[in-house]
């Protein structure tokens, strides 16, 4: 048998001709810093190795997995990877679907449902036992309509509400956001048209005037307007709500002479095509439906009880509420002999409980997936595939523990040792103290990032590691160093959110001191997220008093904030051809020095010729992608180099222009950090440059695209092009988790720059889990005690040495705020 999964020659990305043997059956951790190498190993190597022998041994091709950069890998095992954008877009999938769970419990609903009789009120069972179609009341012999399965179901028509169609909600455009009233058309009136814009619509909607006879003065506030005209502006000419005024008239011929489509219809034609990214749909809002009240199912599905219990109540409660509430039917059960519905509950019991143990117990099971964060999706998918009973598997995960407060990690570790214990392999990227204490293996990685790391620099226990001097974790350990606190005092004024009690926010006011480096924290589902991200983040810099907020009485203090600037997780893009320096602005100076070179200019070679987003200098055969698409018919398709300019991008004659010896394909190749002295005489790209390796980003190349950059990197890429725009005075930075994905010691580096931005006038509020970096914070809130409905209260607030102190502070209990013993060799 057997027990090493052995690497030999790894040469993928900037792994430098690495071997590694790997041990199976246990718990390893793949550690080092930030682009050393670990996602390569793990993902691009392993992963990728799996599938494709897994592919060929079961007698398919496995042409359409590239192999990796390897010279033999043996011991493999089939491979199962949770990373973290497992989360389904799709606004019908909810944690219960995703689980499982709803399905349980539609079947606990079939076997156990009690409705009541239309004709004489009476209790009767709401699906036949015998299959039937149609049921009768046992009191008055009404036959009713036996309800199955699928009558349970949001996703079916006969369990959907008929008005919001199984959604729950509906969504209007929120018209006052989109109208000035106290402005013109050409003045403004409509938000989101820009002047251009605005004058083109204005005689359009002139020229719609003059064909019926109505004034439209686009030179007047539009709120003197009536109420023909205004029907005329938001639903347009071919509208029943402004054909009413004009029953006879027959419409206008052309757009010149008057066709007007509508302000509102217009919008809601682009936000359907786009489905639901259309430029405005930030004037769009969502609302629970008035018929089902959000609960989704229809009158009848959603009237049925179960032990007392409506299935809307029940997807409602939090997931430890739901565990609670199983007791009772799982005890019924046993004593009724019914060994099916016993089998369903004790099913639904362990799965729950699995869900509690990696830190989710506050989710509720009708929460849509594409509001899960990363982290979140990938817990509750490990908690899932747990249930699986599979053996001899290779799990690889993309740290676990984003997202997870330090008081959960042990309850993640365990589901993940009890994967292991199953006879699986369990092996992740993780940066978590706790976590390489706990695993049975460590990989280290490094000793930098980019060309500077892809070297296995350390291997073994953590305590093994320790005594390594290669190793850059082991050295962390030895000699940690320690970020410390600034300790600024609130002295400049405070950003006061007042009686918050958006989602599960339990009528809280929170107080931001200015001018500090401030860390909220608390439990996974304490309300961080809603508090700093969907109120705080909704004020208006420059008010005294910002009213009219749902879920919040005021935000008061604004006033001395210039500008507001929000970092999120959220995707950066979803086309492809987005890349790294495009973002950044980069590669816009990188053409306009090409284009520049004499050797460019003897060519006719303008700065367009330079772009791979654009016809002309490009590659025709793969449009500047460098890769092109070949159907595989039942197979998924692949991508193949471009067999016309071989992954070059660009035409023969643009790639013979040379900067510093290198075409420009080399340097869409080449790391940011590698480009640094190239471009040395560039004062405009070393600044970004320079930029970019603060935030921890040196080791991304050029033309990556965007679309692969986890959410951290994502995010840290968003807070360095903010960084690169001109100050605006004093501005409040809001950031989610600005450390996911960065080992400790560029953690360090982060603290850095925060500390830079508050130091030059600024306010920083992020939303953080590491331990470390909120102890060097100037202040701290503290969210909890629990997730969901057991949190949502401020139970400390205060410098960490206080929540330190505070016995009721879960955060503060975790902090190490001491001078770190080192570790013996």
């Amino acid at each position: 048998m057997i027990d090493t999964i052995r690497i030999r020659g790894a040469r993928e990305n900037n792994l430098k001709n690495i071997d590694v043997d790997i041990p199976k059956h246990q718990l390893i951790v793949v550690t080092g810093p930030s682009g050393s190498g670990k996602s390569t190993l793990a993902l691009d190597i392993l992963q990728r190795e799996c599938q494709r022998q897994y592919l060929e041994s079961s007698g398919q091709s496995g042409e359409s997995i590239p192999k990796p950069k390897v010279t033999s890998i043996t011991g493999l095992s089939p491979a199962i990877a949770v990373g973290q954008h497992a989360a389904n877009r799709n606004p019908r999938s909810t944690v219960g679907t995703a689980t499982d769970l709803q399905t349980y419990l539609r079947l606990v609903f079939e076997k156990k449902g009690i409705r009541d009789c239309r004709a004489c009120g009476s209790a009767m069972p709401a699906s036949a036992e015998n299959g039937a179609a149609e049921i009768a009341c046992p009191a008055c012999g009404e036959l009713h309509r036996s309800l199955g399965k699928a009558d349970y179901s949001y996703n079916t028509p006969s369990g959907a509400c008929e008005s919001c169609s199984g959604l729950g909600s509906v969504v209007d455009i929120d018209v006052e956001a989109v109208f000035d009233r106290s402005k013109s058309i050409r003045g403004g009136a409509v938000v989101f048209w820009f002047e251009s814009f605005a004058d083109y619509n204005a005689a359009m909607l002139e020229a719609a005037g003059k064909y019926y006879g109505l004034p439209m003065n686009t030179t007047i506030p539009v709120g003197e307007w009536s109420e023909a005209e205004w029907d005329l502006l938001l639903y347009g000419v071919e509208s029943p709500e402004f054909a009413r005024h004009y029953p006879d008239k027959p419409l206008p011929k052309s757009v010149g002479r008057g066709r007007f489509k509508g302000v509102l219809t217009g919008m809601w034609q682009r936000y359907k095509e786009k489905g639901g990214q259309s430029g405005e749909a930030a004037l769009f809002r969502s609302r629970p439906c008035t018929d089902c009240g959000g609960e989704r199912l229809n009158e009848i599905s959603r009237s049925i009880t179960a032990y007392g219990r409506r299935l809307p109540e029940l997807t409602r409660m939090s997931l430890g509420e739901l565990a609670a509430w199983l007791e009772q039917p799982y005890a019924e059960a046993i004593s009724d002999d019914d060994e099916l519905l016993a089998s369903v509950l004790q099913d639904m019991k362990v799965k729950v409980r699995r869900i509690e143990d990696v830190g989710l117990g506050y989710l509720m099971l009708d929460r849509q997936s594409l509001t899960l964060s990363g982290g979140e999706a990938q817990r509750l998918r490990l908690a899932t595939i747990l249930g699986s009973g599979l053996t001899g598997v290779l799990y690889l995960l993309d740290e676990p523990t984003t997202g997870l407060h330090a008081k959960d990690t042990a309850g993640l570790v365990q589901v993940m040792k009890e994967l292991r214990d199953l006879g699986n392999t369990v092996l992740l990227i993780e940066h978590d103290v706790t976590v390489m204490q706990e695993a049975d293996h460590i990989i280290d990685i490094g000793p930098a990032a980019g060309r500077f790391g892809g070297n296995i620099v350390g291997q073994g226990s953590l305590q093994e590691l320790i005594g390594q001097d290669s190793s850059v974790t082991g050295s962390y350990f030895r000699n940690p160093p320690g970020m410390l606190s600034s300790r600024r005092a609130p002295q400049n004024g405070w950003i006061t959110v007042h009686e918050a009690s958006r989602h599960n926010l339990q009528q809280i006011t929170a107080t931001f001191p200015l001018g500090c480096l401030t860390a909220v924290a608390g439990v996974s589902g304490s309300g961080k997220s809603t508090l700093v991200f969907d109120l705080l983040a909704s004020a208006v810099p420059g008010q005294s008093s910002f009213r009219g907020l749902e879920g919040c009485g005021n935000i008061s203090g604004m006033e001395r904030i210039d500008s507001l600037i929000t970092v999120d997780q959220s995707p950066l893009s979803r086309m492809q051809r987005s890349s790294v320096s495009t973002y950044m602005d980069l590669f816009a100076l990188l053409r306009k020095a090409y284009a520049a070179l004499p050797e460019a200019k003897s060519r006719k070679l303008a700065e367009k010729h330079f772009s791979f987003n654009t016809p002309g200098g490009r590659c025709d055969r793969c449009e500047g992608l460098g890769v092109v698409m070949v159907d595989m018919h039942f197979l998924s398709h692949l991508q193949i180099t471009c067999p016309e300019c071989k992954g070059k991008r660009f035409k023969p004659e643009v790639l013979e222009v040379k900067y510093e010896g290198r075409s420009i394909s080399d340097f869409l190749e080449l790391s940011l950090e590698e480009s640094q002295p190239l471009l040395a005489n560039n004062k405009k790209m070393t600044k970004l440059l320079q930029l970019l390796s603060e935030v921890g980003l040196g080791y991304l190349q050029w033309g990556q695209s965007v679309t692969t950059l986890s959410g951290g990197e994502g995010q840290r890429l968003k807070l360095a092009k903010e960084l690169s725009a001109p100050a605006k005075g004093h501005t409040l930075y809001l950031l989610d988790e600005p450390s996911s994905g960065l080992h400790p010691l560029d953690v360090e580096k982060l603290h850095l720059l925060l500390s830079r931005l508050v130091d030059a006038g600024n306010t920083v509020i992020m939303v953080e889990h590491n331990t470390e970096l909120i102890a060097a914070a100037d202040w701290v809130l503290d969210l909890g005690p629990g997730g969901g409905d057991a949190g949502g209260e401020l139970v400390a607030a205060g410098t960490p040495q206080q929540l330190a102190s505070d016995k009721r502070s879960v955060t503060g209990a975790s902090l190490n705020l001491h001078e770190p013993v080192k570790a013996q060799r």
